[in-house]
């Protein structure tokens, strides 16, 4: 692939006798959405944690944007444009969603110098925040504490929380986790339109979604790569029937 926003080569983790990355290569062009399936304990969420920085790989290499980021902690990675969400929503309950993104609007832009001061109080990010609301559907639901948000609206929250970091890639951990049908078609309708416009590495367990959203599908098992390609080539690999989607598509 010609400049790909993230190359994994060769990435390895192990803890003590369990191996749950095991040489995995692959990558992620500019504007691409890379889905990563497998089954419950193939890797994927160790995966997307050794690319967002939460663990460290033992052996491989990760670039972005061209320069090898293996070493750098998260929030380096971070400012560099990695933005990801969580298996389990990672919201300030307490909060209300336009405080959530504004929050992470001054995580990008810098803290205030007003101490003490709200965040959602500081125009630049207030404005930031309502756009980013906008985009996953939230308008109108600014001033609503996270708490009192459905659950698909709380990943959605999570979503405009990434999105507020300006990302080049965009890391989604499970976005339709614990959705109903309605949420999740919301959320992959949001999705759809961000595609083109962010990178994204999607790890879903949902195939409706992957197969409406993906334009290259990894199938991850035992932490090693069981096939890589096209959706369509993907989902009719005997290989990839036989190990994995012969049950999640019945």
């Amino acid at each position: 692939m010609v400049d790909p926003v993230l190359e994994i080569s060769d990435l390895r983790k192990n803890f003590g006798g369990l191996v749950v990355t095991d040489g995995v290569t692959l990558d992620i062009g500019r504007g691409e959405l890379h889905a990563v399936i497998g089954p419950n304990g193939a890797g994927k969420t160790t995966l997307i944690n050794q690319i967002s920085g939460l663990i460290t790989p033992a052996a491989g290499t990760i670039r972005f944007n061209g320069a090898d980021i293996t070493g750098l902690p998260a929030n380096k990675r971070a400012e560099l444009g990695l933005a990801r969400s969580f298996q389990i929503t990672s919201v300030l309950p307490r909060f209300s969603a336009l405080e959530n993104v504004a929050l992470a609007v001054q995580a990008r832009i810098g803290t205030s110098y007003r101490f003490f001061a709200r965040a959602d109080c500081e125009q630049p990010f207030n404005e930031a925040a309502i756009a980013a609301l906008a985009e996953v559907g939230l308008a109108g639901r600014e001033h609503t504490l996270a708490e009192h948000l459905s659950h698909g609206e709380k990943r959605a929250l999570e979503l405009a929380m990434a999105l507020a970091m300006q990302p080049k890639l965009l890391l989604l951990d499970e976005p339709m986790a614990g959705t109903g049908h309605e949420e999740s078609a919301r959320l992959i309708d949001v999705l759809r339109q961000l595609k083109g416009r962010f990178s994204m590495l999607l790890v879903e367990h949902d195939m409706n979604a992957v197969f409406a959203l993906a334009d290259r599908i990894s199938v991850l098992t035992h932490g090693r790569i069981l096939a890589s390609g096209a959706p369509h080539a993907v989902r009719t690999d005997p290989k990839v029937v036989a190990a994995y989607l012969g049950e999640e598509m019945e």
